[in-house]
Parts: C-alpha cells; sequence; structure tokens
C-alpha cells in the first residue's frame, strides 16, 4: 500500500527524504520531546548559574566553520609564570543539565544517537531550541558549561587537569577563515581585538603540542575533504576541496587534551564508560599492503604489529610523491573502524592509552553520558582531586545522575557505533545522489582521472578537479581480457600484459549516469600505455553485469 507521496523525484531536497527513510533515521520530533525543550525558556535561569565556577571575565572563544550553526566548544589559554607551560580551559557545553536520565529527551537523543549532517541541512540530535540556542555557546549571552582545566607543560604533555561546573560568556564566535588570517597572514582587522593576546597565546601552545604530536608518533592523515556548492534551486553550482589551516590544527589538538582527560579521569575512577577504541591493524590486511607498497619501493616497519609511528614514517616517506594520496588511501584501507565499547583498548591511529569523546554532547550522545559521569562525580560528597566543587553546591546519589553498569554500557557502545554508521551512510547516500544528477548534464564528457580502486569487474577512476568518482568497467577495456591481481592493486591484460594500475593517470569519458542506483559508468579514451596491438577478446560468460560498490563516493 501507498504510506506516503514524497514528490518529485527530482525536486530540490528529495536525496535527503529518500535516505532519511530508507536509512530509518529518526527525524521527527515527538512533541513530548519538543514539550520538554520548551520548559527551560530561551535564557539561562539566575538560579542554574549558583554554585558554578564564574568564569565569564574571561575571554573565551569559539573557533568554527563559516556555515556552523550550533557552538559547543569554547577555548581560552593563557601563560603560567616562569615558562612553565599554560593554562588551557576547554568549556563544552552542559548538556547533561538539561537532559536528564530517562526524560524525553534523554530517550530521543539515545534513539538518534548523533546528529546528521547533509548538504545544507542537519538532522540534530536534540531540537534546535537546545542544540541552536540553550546548548551553543553563543558570543555575549551567559551559558552553563563543563570545564577541562589542564596544565600544560613546555614539552606539550598534560602535566595536571580537573573539571568542573562553571558559567560562561564567550567573547566572540570567530571562523576558522577569520583566525587563519590573524595567525597565518597578520591580518588584526580578522579578530576582535580583545581577544588578539588570547589567540596567540593558543597558537603557541598549540605548536607545542604538535611537536609533542610528532614525538608520541600519532599517525597524521591529511586527508582531502569537499564542500558542495550549491547554486539556484539547490542544484549542484561546483565541488570545492576543504582547506585545512592552523586554525583547524589548534582547536583540534585542543579537543584532543580534553578528550584524553576524559578518558584518564574515567580510568583512574574505573568508572564504567565509553572509550573511543580504534584497535591495530590486523594481518591480512597489513599483509595487503605491504605487498603494495613493495610494488613502488615503499616499507612499511614493525612486522606483524606496527606501532603508530611506523604508519608516520612511510607517510613522511611518500610524501613528496605524485602518488601520495592513493598511498595514504591504501593504509587507511588497512586499519580498522573506530567504535565505542567500554572495554579500554587504545586509540591506534592517535597512540593514546586511552581516548574518549568529551567536546560534542550536543551531537555525540557518548558525550553526553561522559558528562553525567563527571558530574556523578563532581556532585557526590567523594573527594576527588580531579574534579573540583563549588562550596555549598550540595551532593546527589551517584544513581540519580549515572545509574549506568558495564553491561548497559556495552549495550550502549554497540547502539553510538550503530547509528554512526548509520548516519554516515545516509550521509553518502545523499553526498552520491548530488554528485549523480550534478554530471547527469555532462554525459559525453571527456575528463582526466586517477585510478582510485581496482576490482575484479573494473577500475573505479576519480575525476580531477571534479571530484567525483565512477566505474570503468573491465567490459569496456578493449581487445584483451583482464585478470584482476588484487596484491598488487591492478588489472593485467592476458595477452598484451598491459596493465592499469592503483594511482595512475588515465583519460575517460562518461557514458551513463543512474541516478536511482548512484552509477557513473566511464569508459576509457586510450589502451593503457605498454598496450599495443591487443588480440581479439574472450568472450565473457553470460550473466548479470556486477553492480557498483563505491558509485558516486
Amino acid at each position: 500500500k501507498v504510506t506516503e507521496v514524497l514528490g518529485d523525484p527530482m525536486g530540490p531536497g528529495m536525496e535527503i527524504e529518500i535516505a532519511l527513510r530508507s536509512h530509518d533515521l529518526p527525524w521527527q520530533w515527538p512533541e513530548e520531546v519538543l514539550e520538554e525543550a520548551a520548559q527551560f525558556g530561551d535564557a539561562v535561569r539566575d538560579s542554574d548559574k549558583n554554585k558554578r565556577v564564574d568564569l565569564r571575565e574571561l575571554d573565551l572563544v569559539t573557533i568554527d566553520g563559516e556555515d556552523a550553526r550550533d557552538f559547543d566548544d569554547a577555548v581560552y589559554c593563557e601563560r603560567i609564570k616562569l615558562g612553565r607551560g599554560w593554562r588551557l580551559l576547554v568549556a563544552i557545553a552542559d548538556v547533561s543539565h538539561y537532559v536528564a536520565v530517562g526524560s524525553a529527551l534523554d530517550q530521543e537523543a539515545y534513539t538518534r544517537g548523533t546528529s546528521v549532517y547533509f548538504p545544507e541541512r542537519v538532522i540534530p540530535m536534540l531540537p534546535e531550541s537546545l542544540s541552536n540556542g540553550l546548548c551553543s555557546l553563543n558570543p555575549d549571552v551567559d551559558r552553563l558549561a563543563m570545564v577541562c582545566e589542564m596544565t600544560v607543560g613546555p614539552k606539550g604533555k598534560v602535566s595536571d587537569y580537573h573539571f568542573y561546573e562553571a558559567v560562561i560568556r564567550s567573547s566572540a564566535r570567530l571562523t576558522y577563515n577569520q583566525v587563519g588570517q590573524f595567525l597565518e597572514q597578520g591580518d588584526k582587522e580578522a579578530v576582535p581585538a580583545r581577544v588578539h593576546k588570547p589567540v596567540r597565546t593558543l597558537y603557541k601552545l598549540y605548536q607545542c603540542l604538535r611537536k609533542a604530536r610528532e614525538r608520541r608518533g600519532a599517525i597524521d592523515f591529511e586527508t582531502e575533504e569537499t564542500r558542495i556548492v550549491f547554486g539556484e534551486d539547490r542544484k549542484i553550482e561546483k565541488i570545492v576541496p576543504v582547506l585545512r589551516n592552523d586554525a583547524h590544527k589548534l582547536i583540534e589538538e585542543c579537543m584532543l587534551c580534553a578528550n584524553v582527560c576524559a578518558a584518564s579521569f574515567l580510568d583512574a575512577l574505573e568508572l564504567p564508560g565509553l572509550y573511543r577504541v580504534h584497535e591495530g591493524p590486523r594481518i591480512e590486511k597489513l599483509e595487503n599492503l605491504r605487498t603494495y607498497l613493495g610494488e613502488l619501493g615503499l616499507s612499511l616497519g614493525g612486522g606483524d604489529k606496527p606501532e603508530p609511528g611506523h604508519y608516520q614514517a612511510l607517510l613522511e616517506q611518500a610524501a613528496s610523491r605524485p602518488d601520495a594520496h592513493i598511498i595514504q588511501t591504501m593504509m587507511l584501507r588497512s586499519m580498522n573502524q573506530a567504535v565505542y565499547q567500554p572495554e579500554n583498548l587504545g586509540h591506534f591511529g592517535l597512540h593514546y592509552e586511552a581516548y574518549a569523546h568529551f567536546t560534542s554532547p550536543i551531537r555525540r550522545y557518548p558525550d553526553l553520558l561522559m558528562h553525567r559521569a563527571l558530574r556523578s562525580v563532581i556532585r557526590s560528597s567523594k573527594k576527588c582531586k580531579l574534579v573540583q566543587r563549588v562550596e555549598g553546591a550540595g551532593t546527589l546519589k551517584k544513581a540519580e545522575i549515572y545509574p549506568y553498569d558495564m553491561a548497559r554500557m556495552v549495550a550502549l557502545g554497540e547502539h553510538c557505533s550503530m547509528t554512526e554508521r548509520r548516519a554516515d551512510d545516509a550521509t553518502r547516500d545523499v553526498v552520491a545522489w548530488l554528485k549523480c544528477e550534478y554530471l547527469h548534464e555532462h554525459v559525453g564528457a571527456e575528463y582526466q582521472g586517477v585510478i582510485s580502486a581496482v576490482t575484479s569487474f573494473g577500475l573505479f577512476v576519480e575525476l580531477v578537479d571534479v571530484y567525483i568518482e565512477g566505474l570503468v568497467h573491465v567490459s569496456t577495456l578493449r581487445s584483451d581480457y583482464y585478470h584482476f591481481d588484487a596484491a598488487h592493486q591492478r588489472l593485467v591484460g592476458e595477452n598484451s600484459r598491459a596493465k592499469y594500475c592503483l594511482g595512475d593517470s588515465i583519460e575517460v569519458r562518461l557514458v551513463r549516469v543512474d541516478l536511482d542506483d548512484r552509477k557513473i559508468d566511464l569508459e576509457p579514451l586510450d589502451a593503457p600505455a605498454d598496450g599495443g596491438e591487443r588480440p581479439p577478446r574472450r568472450p565473457r560468460k553470460k550473466g548479470k553485469r556486477q553492480g557498483h560498490k563505491r558509485q558516486g563516493s
């Protein structure tokens, strides 16, 4: 039966409506959730500010993208006298103050698990009155925050930290571009004069933290992200690369410090909680990577158990090569996906013994759980040097704030990992649709491309300067029968011995775009370099053509 009519399949935003339903994403707010969110009003109540550390005189700032609508983290830094390092404050919106355990807001946030970010549309984990209102650290208004205050030594190591509840007042809403212009180009007009000194101090701290990261041996992948620019009627005008500057990296390092402290807090107090776990690569994936690298005259150290430093050394070794991004892609494929779980197995990529998420409770449920764990200790009568309590704040039973045992945390970790994957899959589907729609009007056009993946059924080719990937099916590789050499990531001609290898440049023609299946079909313009005359092609067995597995990615 017909349950719903969505409208014109080519209508603006229809790709998102389809993704919401095909991935079973919760997107409509139950009435009781909206009513519960509305009860808090538009401003922080005076009674909620009591019994908190007052940081309103500090020049905390938020630094985000130009199109950001919610600001859940603010930072402040000052030098400690006598060159003993820095005092770093990372203030995070106090979502747990508003979202009580078992409330309608809590149940809906758990169901959603994470905010979902589509091009020009967000499906938030919390209603906008909270995510863009009371829990957004907007400038020049009072906001409640959970603060991680850290002492960072001259060599970039956190020597001391504690958490506390605070009331803050952000001094400025800055963007990455503004801070980049101020720090890298000396543009004093880009940033308000009031925050010049704390921003410069943050930059000095960042430079110290980067050196510590290098000494630690963390893997520093530089992935190329893109942004879709829309024209009229929400049609793609162009796809442009997103360039990361030092402002992006500055905030990233500050958030890493706070997240490591949160994981250390869980570990020190032996609280059941969710760690962000990234295990090392498995042997079979390592073997495939090493075989591929061997063809290029490269190697990965560490034997069966390489350290992150071995990966980083390989990245640096390959950095000047024209195929560096392909090598990095193969390295990424050799690694496991990070998950949430209560058993701490460390974070391989970042090279941390313990890592957890604390910095985004507006958009991630695991972060909200972390804030509850912190509050359960802050408001308990138990003395703990890792937290700071305000005189007369009162106490609550731990079970009222953090009623979780290990079994419950196992289930929460599995659920949060699932919702994260669900959000990623839905976002990929939408972006794939938009890219197919963009190319639909360019059938017949010729492009320069790079082979980004090799399979038994063909080559995936990324179109240069277009940032869209399509398939050259093996049946379009004329005049020979091609074998798939998985170990070396290439297709090899049976008679000609011609090769199509991962990372090779190739000229292609766009021959077909299938919007329904998100498939982009290409064909090569020329034979491979060491081709020559081809013998007649071996007849293919009749059967259904294999479908794409990476369309529009």
